[in-house]
């Protein structure tokens, strides 16, 4: 942190005024200030900046320290500016206010503002690699007792000139909402806001919540903004569609022409005249995608989390082998929005298959085409802002001279399973955007002097203009004589020219020499040179004639740039009509890129991935031969070990698992919700054999690990997920719960257990995989077909057998070895002190915890049966039961008359219990008489 700039500000107490005269804004937006080669911020933002960067406040510094009213300030060099940026927009979800000026009051004003959904402003500082697209949506609901909740939504991504629109009807929980932040990646979410009703309104909580929930940054802003009075004029300036904006469909969508008005709003995209005639409208379809809410993106480890160390800890990590940011972002959005449509899938499917079994087509793509490929839609940004110039022209001509290596790729695969789906998607696309970028390509090449790329330099051709053919002469007999003191120098100091000496265009010294910092004694004492500046690559330094050239070179220089500018704009200008197609041939090349990427993975998993079969929605079975969790298996020293699933509708959607702690359990459900994702993807899975059906929806309960900080109970939060499950889920969903009912009473949870399982098979019939420790939940099984008991395997040493087979096992030492095999049946232990000794519990709480389990297995033996917890076969019962009825039926006749004593009664009763021998061989009945 030595490198931190030093503070240094102009009339501090004018500087201090002006801060503390700032409105205030909420804790969620910084405000730094742009000081040239470097940046500072101030207050409590100083703090945050230390805490956050530099891991300490000794870093924190006072502006006016010898005043009481002091300011605390943070400086920062460039460098660690943009790593603050990425740290506060990407992750933090902070909001940043940049100024820029000098002195006191009157010369700062904000210069860029950018927010998690709203980078524009600050796109160059970031570098423009985002692993999606910064998404930002408004959201305006109407929740009226006789409509139910209507929610209209309006998004975007700021870097890409398109709204979609949509409107739909919602559920109390907001589930549709949900997921669709979640189908959309969004980042931000503007939220109407009104003073009076801030704490009262429940439905603006609940949405607050969900937004909370799914990890997106919120902006409140004020009713006015949703008003939709100047929609129809401001849609009118914005859109290419010539027709009359009220003849367009998505207007009639009121609620979502409110959300949209904010959006353009809060954006700013009517202050820039550029956007005029540029935008196009459409209108999102929720149910073409599957959904996911934010239990299922947690369960499934679809996004990478903060705390991942291995990029294959998630699936999009795993996943992710894009050479291109527009393939990568494009990845991110196909992971949360899984096809619907069985010919699509397979469409996508086929194209994966064709890189697959092309090795060499696979790996040229890579290596060699799209590697080199950079950001098109971030540089289309920049011509549509007219932020370009003629560097950005020479990156567009670089990507157009490559286009015919990717046809020639292409036109060679002669397998005709393959090349019409490939020529589809792909060949005849690329040809004719190759076509109409021709004149582009041919531009640049006519004005532009691309042998000067070597230097780095991007300038006209000299023979353009007379005027740069002259001074193009004497740079370069400038550069000669540059050349010539550079050889002279490596001479006079003995170095080897390109290994110990070099001559450079630095950033700050222009045209200087470098030896490494091995060699650089030998100018010490030596008045011909003189050192600029000691860098890690090594000492820069110059002579009195260099330094001569270099001024004469840079005045020329600046002339040249000068008498070309007219001539840039020109080609810049050009170059930028052709938008439209960069941003199609973006399209084309990252959907290229994340199917090849799909192709990497299928092939270089430690088995290689299958492609499944698809069955239409609601139809056909999900049976899975061999599979595996991808991430997992990808991580060292693991040897997965593989599993079968079979699920049939209404032989086996249903599956209840039940085993030993840390058996298995959870990756089992959870990779079973994988594979099904990556499948509805167009992806490859981690299988021998697959078929599976089409769903809607993946829903998941699995843990509510971080509740308790946003003051939520373990329990309440696991209630409230299932209870998103039992409302959203239909009968072609796949629910996956992993434990229910542990936050509350052993009773009270396995009821609820119970019920909601009874619910899910009963009135909503979709495929559902339930790991649980409730044993006697097995027992579904007896009351309903579709109910399958599985459970994982466990050896314990001693009984020959699985932990299945081995529920009598009463060693007092046992050693629980752990089979990680999912087989039918059930499994009616825990292991849960097994566990305890793994992690090496003291011995003496070990035996204490034995001594207290056995203990309550007594307890439970007897008093089991009052409440309901020990399950006779339904034989048992129903015979136990009518003979028992019989022989009270026989017994009253004999007592109604009324001649008897109490004690007489009782007396017959037990004569005629044991006159029936059936009766009292009956194990229910024996139960009932125990108690």
């Amino acid at each position: 942190m030595s490198s931190r700039p030093e503070l240094k500000v102009d009339d501090e107490h004018g500087f201090i005024r002006y801060f503390k005269s700032l409105p205030a804004v909420g804790e969620e937006t910084i405000r730094i200030f742009d000081r040239g080669d470097w940046y500072t911020a101030h207050g409590e933002d100083a703090n945050f900046i230390a805490r956050t960067v530099y891991k300490t406040t000794s870093v924190v510094r006072q502006l006016g320290q010898n005043d009481a009213s002091g300011l605390a300030s943070v400086t920062m060099t460039v460098t660690v500016f943009r790593q603050f940026l990425r740290q506060a927009l990407l992750k933090l979800g902070k909001r940043l206010e940049i100024y820029a000026g000098s002195g006191a009051r009157m010369n700062w004003k904000i210069v860029k503002q950018a927010s998690p959904g709203n980078l524009q402003d600050v796109e160059d500082e970031l570098g423009g690699q985002f692993d999606a697209a910064p998404m930002i949506l408004a959201v305006k609901i109407s929740a009226k007792a006789s409509q139910g909740r209507s929610v209209g939504v309006c998004f975007a991504d700021a870097s890409v000139r398109e709204l979609g629109v949509s409107e739909f009807l919602d559920n109390d929980l907001y589930s549709n909402f949900e997921s669709l932040l979640i189908q959309l990646g969004v980042r931000e979410c503007l939220l109407q806001f009104d003073k009076a009703e801030k704490d009262t309104d429940p439905e603006l909580a609940k949405l607050r919540q969900i937004v909370d929930n799914c990890g997106v940054a919120m902006s409140e802003r004020p009713a006015g903004d949703f008003a939709t009075k100047d929609i129809e004029q401001d849609l009118a300036r914005l859109l290419k569609d010539e027709r009359s904006t009220s003849m367009l469909p998505q207007t009639d969508l009121k609620l979502a022409m409110g959300s949209a008005a904010a959006l353009i709003k809060y954006l700013s995209v009517l202050q820039d005249p550029s956007n005029f005639g540029q935008y196009q409208l459409y209108q999102h379809d929720l149910s073409q995608f599957m959904k996911l809410d934010a239990a299922a993106l947690q369960a499934l480890n679809l996004m990478p989390g903060p705390k991942d160390g291995s990029k294959n800890m998630s699936l999009f990590g795993l996943l992710n082998h894009c050479r291109t940011p527009v393939g990568s972002r494009l990845l991110s959005q196909w992971l949360k929005q899984p096809l619907m449509n069985k010919a699509e899938i397979e469409k996508r499917q086929q194209l994966v298959e064709a890189f697959v079994n092309g090795t060499e087509l696979r790996q040229t793509m890579q290596e060699e085409h799209l590697k080199s490929v950079p950001d098109l839609y971030r540089l289309a940004k920049r011509f549509q802002r007219k932020k370009a110039n003629l560097e950005d022209v020479v990156r567009a001509y670089q990507v157009i001279i490559r286009l015919p290596g990717f046809l020639g790729t292409l036109e060679g695969v002669m397998d005709e399973i393959y090349k019409d789906p490939l020529d589809e998607a792909y060949t005849n696309k690329l040809r004719e955007l190759s076509d109409s970028l021709g004149k582009l390509a041919e531009m640049v090449e006519t004005t532009v002097d691309l042998d000067a790329l070597d230097n780095h330099e991007f300038i006209i051709k000299p023979e353009f203009d007379d005027g740069l053919r002259i001074v193009r002469r004497k740079l370069d007999k400038l550069r000669s004589n540059m050349d010539k003191e550079y050889h002279e120098a490596a001479a006079d100091l003995n170095q080897d020219e390109n290994k110990k000496i070099f001559l450079e265009n630095h950033k700050v010294h222009g045209w200087c020499m470098r030896l490494t910092r091995t060699e650089a004694g030998c100018i010490r004492n030596n008045k011909r040179y003189q050192e600029c500046s000691t860098q890690k690559n090594g000492v820069y330094f110059t002579t009195k004639t260099l330094q001569a050239y270099r001024r004469e070179f840079d005045q020329l220089s600046q002339t040249y740039n000068r008498t070309q500018s007219s001539l840039v704009s020109e080609v810049v200008g050009v170059a930028a009509s052709y938008c439209p197609v960069l941003e199609q041939l973006a399209g084309v090349l990252g959907h290229l890129d994340v199917v090849v990427s799909f192709a990497h993975c299928s092939v270089h998993a430690p088995t290689s991935y299958v492609r499944p079969k698809i069955h239409p929605r609601g139809q056909g079975s999900t049976i899975l031969k061999q599979a595996r969790h991808p991430c997992m298996e990808m991580q060292d020293d693991v040897r997965f070990i593989t599993n079968d699933l079979e699920m049939t509708r209404d032989e086996s959607s249903f599956l209840i698992i039940t085993g030993p702690n840390m058996g298995g359990k959870s990756t089992y459900i959870r990779q079973i919700g994988v594979i099904a994702l990556m499948a509805q993807i167009g992806c490859f899975v981690p299988c021998t054999e697959a078929e599976l059906t089409i769903f809607d929806s993946i829903l998941a309960r699995v843990g509510a690990s971080d509740s308790q900080l946003k003051g939520v109970s373990t329990f309440m939060a696991e209630m409230l997920e299932t209870a998103n499950i039992l409302k959203s889920a239909t009968a072609e969903s796949l629910i996956i719960i992993d434990e229910l009912g542990r936050g509350t009473s052993t009773y009270d949870g396995f009821g609820l257990a119970w019920a909601i399982s009874e619910h899910i098979v009963n009135e909503i019939g979709c495929f559902a995989l339930f790991a649980t420790h409730f044993h006697e939940l097995t027992a579904l099984s007896d009351q309903f077909p579709q109910v399958r008991n599985l459970h994982v395997t466990a050896h314990i040493s001693g009984t020959g057998g699985d932990a299945a087979a081995s529920a009598s096992a009463t060693e007092e030492k046992r050693e629980v070895t752990l089979l990680y095999k999912v087989e039918p049946g059930i499994c009616d232990q825990s292991f849960g002190i097994h566990v305890a000794e793994l992690v090496r519990f003291p011995d003496k709480v070990v035996r204490m915890a034995k001594r207290k389990a056995d203990e309550l297995e007594d307890f439970t033996a007897k008093h089991e049966d009052g409440l309901g917890l020990r399950r006779y076969s339904k034989e048992d019962v129903e015979e136990g039961s009518a003979r028992l009825k019989e022989v009270l039926v026989k017994w009253k006749d004999e007592v109604k008359s009324g001649g008897m004593s109490r004690e007489e009664m009782v007396g017959r009763m037990r004569d005629l219990v044991k006159a029936d021998e059936r009766l009292l061989a009956n194990p229910f009945f024996a139960a009932v008489k125990a108690l």
